[in-house]
């Protein structure tokens, strides 16, 4: 009950000071965040392109393996059947008829096909293999550019966090404790203004009898209103809550 009265007790001068005075450390988070421009993504990309790079290098290697192996069955098979070829061959010189030898001679051309497919099949793969050797030498020397290339944006990155890092925790504990003192209804509005607007501002003065965020003109009466700093008042072109420069402690060129 003593909560509740304290914060009626509030005046809406006071919420709108408040307003614009997190809105000035937020402003200024906004500009340290946008120092680092680009940095964050731009590391994180590359995390992503590395571990992709990675990603594809070891299906190379697989791929490198089962061809290799396969290289090796094929040759073994061509010394097995080279065996049999010597065996029938020895078999030639001992045979008793015609159909025997016309048999060994066919077992003999069948292991020779045989084995010109082997040596067929070990081409194929030498070739599979030197393409994709290619491959992996063009994703290894692209994966070393993106190393180098994280590595230089990663310490650009840590250099200017560390330069603006104390200042930014500074301005996002003045920014909470700003909050505390702002009832939820109305922070939540002002946060939800502020993710609209484009240049995040979801509190503005008025410039010259305009909103300061959009510029449309004010009717005299609401700008006199805003002057009197006795309610909220929000521009109804861009939805931004407007505040007198008086009140925000701006002075109008």
């Amino acid at each position: 009950m003593a909560k509740k009265k304290a914060a009626q007790e509030i005046s809406v001068e006071d919420k709108l000071k408040s307003l614009y005075k997190l809105q000035t450390y937020l402003s200024e988070i906004d500009r340290i965040k946008t120092l680092r421009g680009e940095l964050p993504l731009e590391v994180s990309d590359l995390d992503d392109e590395i571990a992709g790079l990675g990603t594809r290098i070891n299906n190379l290697q697989l791929e490198m393996k089962e061809l290799n192996d396969a290289t090796k069955q094929q040759k073994a098979k061509i010394e097995t059947t080279k065996v049999k070829i010597e065996k029938y061959n020895s078999q030639l010189n001992n045979v008793r008829n015609s159909k025997e030898y016309d048999h060994l001679s066919k077992e003999i051309e069948f292991e020779t096909l045989e084995i010109e497919l082997a040596e067929k099949h070990i081409r194929e793969y030498s070739e599979e293999i030197k393409t994709i050797q290619e491959q992996m030498d063009s994703a290894n020397e692209n994966l070393k550019e993106k190393t180098l290339d994280l590595e230089q944006k990663k310490q650009e990155l840590d250099d200017i966090v560390s330069e603006t890092k104390a200042q930014e925790e500074k301005l996002r504990e003045k920014s909470k404790k700003m909050e505390s003192g702002i009832e939820p209804r109305l922070l939540a509005a002002f946060k939800r203004i502020r993710k609209n607007a484009r240049n995040g501002l979801g509190v503005v003065p008025i410039q010259r009898g305009a909103c300061g965020g959009c510029f449309n003109k004010i009717p005299p009466q609401k700008q006199m209103d805003i002057k009197l700093g006795k309610k909220i008042i929000v521009c109804e072109y861009c939805g931004r809550i407007m505040i007198d420069p008086e009140l925000a402690g701006i002075e109008e060129a």
